[in-house]
């Protein structure tokens, strides 16, 4: 195919820096908005501009094993190439298709490794290559950003490598990122007023990257070491006592993680950008038998529910209440969270659980079960456990408290991704870093934790507006996330207290609604008690049809931080607008102009006219649109808005 964004000039431009020889490559974007300038010479750099504008100054990147042919970096053969597809994801999450459309550089080195680099209108990615075709170890990798120091962050900072990556977005100047501060991924950053956040992609076999800033402006990824010494501390935890001073065992050839600058000229961009998914490998196999749907989940109140007749807990009796709930409403699934089990032996039931029964019970009302489960008693008893909850009729996992990236663990994600695919079964990781495109390589894999969410407000009050405004714009570009929203419990800032039993949520009841629309994950939880859903028949009246899986996404209102409105096509057909706002209230005008030409019916639920002082106030409208209507939406502090759009 002839190479559309290349310029060609670009090729075999050799340049002088002192005794260096140099060879410049340039690789443009479809839209050549983009430009990517790679130089070899002594040390291989990047630079990435956008209309002319740089956003990257030249970065050294490089990869070390104990393989290698020795000598200085000598590029043996350069091969440009370009593309222009469409991916039809098994499990949509925000469209039913993707535009595939690169300008791309393979450069194969004398010493036996290559180096793959492409150019989107919306973000750049470059992976590396090994051919040895015996063992070896990487024995270190570099990837840097140089970045304007007067730019901004929104900075995931972590205490250590030890963690569920669960972090709030610190805004630090990036001159002041120095390296005492480490941090997960994905993390924003604000350069010349453009957005560039920076993840990864398809990590598989290799170790997780983090950052580390170097002061100035500059960014350096860094990696968790090969585990030497592990130790077993509870019935979940395994931590590292010593490392290795490799990063990877390869046992033969292997491409290695995609490592991704995704840019942005508005904030809304980062909504609908899709380069972890597209980079990720594509799955095999046969995957029609996964089912997305909306999940009743017990963990977050205790199972405190009321008003029945039998004493509530982890028994079959409170879990048949919830299937009776998921029935009534049509949620797919009911979880059993912690609790159903021993913690260190799978196959022993807790007393009042029989699983086989409800599932039972679940299947004659429509209703499926999942289970959940500590990653390090799985390990122990993984075919045991899982060819036993398929017997059950159990249809997925969620597998929790992993909390490492390490080679040694970033296998263990894939082992149980094959090993419940083999099954027929779901899964979602809890204490987990974050997606890497799993839903493209694993289908099963429909959502992942790694994310700050609606758990913590049982204990404290840092799930604000705020943090939710911005959550979509960062961790949600990476993939699906399981913040677990619902929570019916509202309160505006000054009325929040942490009680575990019945949690609260800082923000409006709309608020919460709106993160169905807003917030994407094809296994989404409705966090609170069925107990006082069914005394919301308001909201119940929207959660009992909003779905979980998107054909079309169109950003209507973006900030980061601030507010975020989108609009959003179901599998249906029907269309559903969410909006969330920050502790600022605010007017948000929304055009219509999305929709097909025709008469539509519009239910609205809107922030009442007290949510300021009681944030559980909602009311419900309903009325007739076209695409030539315009909607005003008065969000309060806290608040938020959705709708449900309907063809008459």
């Amino acid at each position: 195919m002839m190479y559309k964004g290349l310029s060609i000039t670009g090729f075999f431009l050799f340049c002088f820096s002192g005794i260096h020889a140099q060879q410049q490559y340039t690789v443009v974007s479809p839209d050549r908005s983009v430009t990517l300038t790679v130089t070899v010479g002594a040390d291989i750099s990047y630079s990435l501009s956008q209309d002319s504008k740089e956003l990257i100054a030249p970065s050294v990147v490089s990869f070390k094993t104990d393989a290698e042919k020795p000598g200085a970096w000598k590029v043996s053969k350069a091969r440009p190439g370009s593309h222009d597809g469409v991916l039809t994801p098994v499990i949509m999450q925000k469209t039913k298709t993707i535009a595939d459309r690169y300008n791309e550089l393979h450069l194969d080195f004398t010493n036996g490794l290559a180096l793959e680099w492409r150019a989107y209108d919306n973000g750049i990615a470059w992976h590396w290559i090994a051919n040895s075709k015996k063992p070896y170890k990487i024995l270190d990798e570099q990837a840097n950003f140089v970045m304007d120091k007067e730019g901004r962050s929104w900075y995931p900072q972590e205490d250590g490598m030890f963690s569920h990556n669960e972090r709030k977005y610190i805004n630090y100047k990036l001159d002041s990122l120095d390296d005492k501060k480490l941090a997960s991924l994905p993390a924003l950053f604000e350069v010349k007023n453009t957005k560039l956040l920076l993840t990864e992609s398809g990590l598989f076999n290799y170790a997780g990257m983090w950052l580390r800033g170097q002061g100035g402006g500059k960014l350096k990824a860094v990696f968790p070491a090969y585990p030497r010494e592990k130790k077993v501390t509870s019935d979940r935890d395994e931590e590292v006592s010593s490392r290795e001073d490799y990063l990877a065992k390869i046992q033969g050839p292997q491409s290695f993680p995609w490592r991704i600058v995704m840019i942005a000229r508005h904030d809304g961009d980062l909504l609908t950008n899709q380069l972890v998914y597209q980079l990720a490998p594509p799955a095999t196999g046969d995957y029609s038998w996964v089912r997305p749907g909306k999940v009743q989940w017990d963990w977050w109140h205790y199972n405190n529910i009321y008003d029945v007749d039998f004493r509530a807990g982890i028994n079959n009796d409170t879990y048949k209440y919830y299937i009776d709930f998921a029935s009534k409403y049509g949620i797919e699934y009911v979880l059993l969270d912690e609790g159903w089990c021993d913690t260190r032996d799978l196959m022993k039931l807790t007393p009042g659980i029989d699983v086989k029964e409800l599932v039972e019970y679940a299947k004659v009302k429509n209703v499926q079960i999942l289970l959940w489960t500590s990653w390090l008693v799985l390990d122990k008893q993984l075919d045991m456990a899982l060819d036993k909850f398929r017997e059950w009729g159990v249809k997925g996992i969620k597998v929790d408290f992993m909390q490492r990236d390490d080679q040694d663990m970033v296998n263990y994600y894939e082992k149980v991704s094959k090993a419940a695919a083999a099954r027929k079964l779901m899964v979602d990781f809890h204490g987990a870093y974050k997606p890497t495109g799993w839903l493209r390589t694993y289908p099963n894999v429909l959502t992942s934790e790694g994310v700050l969410g609606n758990e913590i407000s049982k204990f404290a009050d840092w799930i604000t507006p705020q943090h939710t405004a911005t959550l979509p714009f960062i961790r949600m570009a990476a993939g699906p996330m399981d913040f677990t929203p619902g929570g019916m419990l509202n309160v505006q800032r000054d009325n929040w207290a942490a009680v575990p039993a019945e949690p609260m949520t800082l923000g409006t009841r709309c608020n919460q609604l709106a993160m169905y629309v807003v917030f994407e994950s094809p296994l989404q939880m409705l966090c609170d008690l069925p107990t006082h859903y069914y005394r919301e028949p308001v909201a119940m009246e929207f959660l009992k049809t909003v779905p979980t899986t998107w054909q079309q996404t169109i950003p209507l209102h973006a900030k980061v931080g601030e507010y975020v409105a989108l609009a959003r096509q179901a599998p249906d057909g029907d269309w559903y607008i969410g909006a969330m706002t920050n502790w600022t209230p605010r007017e948000l005008s929304i055009d219509l102009s999305f929709l097909p030409e025709g008469s539509y019916k519009i239910d609205s639920w809107k922030d009442g006219i007290n949510a300021d002082r009681n944030a559980k106030d909602c009311k419900m409208e309903s009325g007739t649109v076209d695409n030539h209507a315009k909607l005003t939406l008065k969000l309060a502090p806290g608040g938020g808005y959705v709708a449900r759009i309907t063809k008459q």
